[in-house]
């Protein structure tokens, strides 16, 4: 089975790399380039989510550089 390498980039989106199956609200596929790295919004403007556009580095978003860990409670939750 390949690596799946997801990271958060400073102040910008996150990075999926790998083979992985992208699902919208309904459950169904999104469409990928395969072998392609692809790029999640993190700033919530972008006009084309759940992708990145870009819009991070003119609407002044700023990201912790380490993650967190949630807690027990709510890992796992969707909202």
């Amino acid at each position: 089975m390949a690596d799946v390498t997801i990271s958060l980039i400073g102040n910008g989106p996150i990075m999926v790399e790998g083979p992985v199956t992208l699902l919208d609200a309904d459950d169904n596929p999104i469409e990928l380039e395969e072998g392609k790295a692809f790029f999640l919004c993190r700033c919530g403007q972008s006009s084309e989510k759940p992708f990145c556009d870009g819009t991070h580095k003119v609407c002044g978003y700023l990201s912790a550089n380490i993650a967190s860990i949630p807690n027990a409670s709510s890992a796992g939750s969707e909202g």
